[in-house]
C-alpha cells in the first residue's frame, strides 16, 4: 500500500521529579538534605531512511509518545533519562505543524535526522537549594512536561526523471522495459493507481550512468484542482530534474486531437503553481506500432515548433526504447552537472 500523507501526534516524555530526601546515616551528623534531580524525558526523533518508500507504518499507529524521565533519589541519585523514540521515515518526507502549517523539516537524503519533540527537563532535588542560611531546604521541583505536536507528513518521491501524460499513454509499459520495476499494466484508465520507481542503468559497468525514473499516474484536464487522481500525485514531479511526456500516437485513445492532449498535460503541469513547467522536458510518441500517421505527424509539427525534442518508441516491441534511454541519461547527467556548478557557486558565494 502506497501511503503518501498522513498525521500523526508525537508526545515526548516529561522530565521527572526532584526528590527532597535527607541524609541520615550512623556517624554521619547533620547528613543535610540529599534529594537528587529528576531524569530527562525522552525525545521524540525522525529519521529519515532509505529502507522505507511510504508512510503507511504511520497511518495504523499515528501516536507515538517516548519514556518520561525517572524520578530523582536520595543521596544525590539523579533519575535515568528517559529512551527516545525514533520514527523513521522514507527519503523526501516533508513534515508540516499541523497548527501553523510551517514546514518543520525536509528529508531530502538518507539518515537525516531531527528532533521534532523535545524532552522536559527534570526537576531539582532538595540538595540544590541548599545554601550557607537555608541548610535543610525543602523544596523540589516536579519535573517540566515534554512537548506535544500534531504534524502532517508528506512524502514527495525523490526521482531524476519523471514519466507524465494521460492514463493508458504507456507510461507503465515504458517502465516495465527500462528498469526492473513490474507495475500494473492494463487496457483501462486509470490502471496505476499508485506512483512506480524504478531504476535504470545506461553504459558499460566502467562508465555506468544511473537515474531514478517514476512512473506518475493520474494526469487529466482538471487534475491541478483535483480531477481524476489530481493534486494527489502531481506533487510527485517537483522534485525530478527531467520530464517524459509521452504522447500516445494510436487510436486507442478515442481522442482525435494529439496536439490538444499534449497541451492539456501542459496546462495541467504550470496550473499547479510549483514551476513545473519549467523543468526540461523530452516528448515520446509512444505505441508507433499501431500509430495514425496524421498524430505523428502533427505531433512532429508541435514540436518542432516549441524545439522539443521527440523520440518515437513502442514499449511492446521495443523500438527507440535504447534511443530514449541513452537521451535520457544524457540529459539527467547534464542536468546534475549544472546542479553541482550552481552549488558550489553558491558555497563560494556564501564563503
Amino acid at each position: 500500500m502506497f501511503i503518501d500523507q498522513t498525521r500523526i501526534r508525537v508526545k515526548a516524555g516529561d522530565g521527572g521529579n526532584g526528590c527532597m530526601a535527607f541524609r541520615r546515616e550512623k556517624y554521619v551528623p547533620r547528613g543535610g538534605p540529599s534529594g537528587g534531580d529528576g531524569g530527562k524525558g525522552g525525545d521524540v526523533v525522525m529519521e529519515s531512511s532509505e529502507r522505507h518508500n511510504t508512510l503507511v507504518h504511520f497511518r495504523f499507529n499515528p501516536e507515538y509518545k517516548a519514556e518520561r524521565g525517572r524520578h530523582g533519589e536520595g543521596s544525590n541519585k539523579t533519575g535515568r533519562e528517559g529512551v527516545d523514540v525514533v520514527l523513521k521515515v522514507p527519503v523526501g518526507t516533508i513534515v508540516y505543524d499541523e497548527e501553523t502549517g510551517e514546514k518543520v523539516f525536509d528529508f531530502s537524503s538518507a539518515d537525516q535526522s531531527v528532533v521534532i519533540a523535545r524532552g522536559g527537563r527534570g526537576g531539582r532535588g532538595n540538595a540544590r537549594f541548599a545554601t550557607s542560611v537555608h541548610q535543610a531546604p525543602r523544596e523540589h521541583e516536579p519535573g517540566h512536561l515534554g512537548e506535544e505536536h500534531h504534524y502532517r507528513l508528506e512524502l514527495k518521491l525523490l526521482a531524476d526523471v519523471g514519466l507524465v501524460g494521460y492514463p493508458n499513454a504507456g507510461k507503465s509499459t515504458l517502465i516495465s522495459r527500462i528498469s526492473a520495476a513490474r507495475p500494473k499494466i492494463a487496457d483501462y484508465p486509470f490502471t496505476t493507481l499508485e506512483p512506480n520507481l524504478g531504476v535504470v542503468a545506461v553504459g558499460d559497468p566502467n562508465n555506468e550512468v544511473s537515474f531514478v525514473v517514476a512512473d506518475i499516474p493520474g494526469l487529466i484536464e482538471g487534475a491541478h484542482t483535483g480531477s481524476g487522481l489530481g493534486t494527489q500525485f502531481l506533487r510527485h514531479i517537483e522534485r525530478t530534474r527531467l520530464l517524459v511526456h509521452l504522447a500516445d500516437v494510436s487510436d486507442a485513445s478515442g481522442r482525435a486531437d494529439i496536439v490538444k492532449d499534449v497541451e492539456v498535460i501542459l496546462t495541467e503541469l504550470a496550473s499547479f503553481g510549483a514551476h513545473l513547467e519549467e523543468k526540461p522536458m523530452i516528448m515520446v510518441a509512444s505505441k508507433i506500432d499501431v500509430a495514425n500517421p496524421d498524430k505523428v505527424a502533427a505531433l512532429k509539427r508541435y514540436c518542432k515548433k516549441h524545439k522539443l525534442k521527440l523520440y518515437e518508441i513502442s514499449a511492446v516491441t521495443g523500438k527507440g526504447i535504447d534511443e530514449l534511454k541513452y537521451a535520457m541519461a544524457k540529459e539527467v547527467d547534464a542536468l546534475r552537472e549544472r546542479a553541482l556548478q550552481q552549488a558550489d557557486a553558491g558555497d563560494g558565494q556564501s564563503a
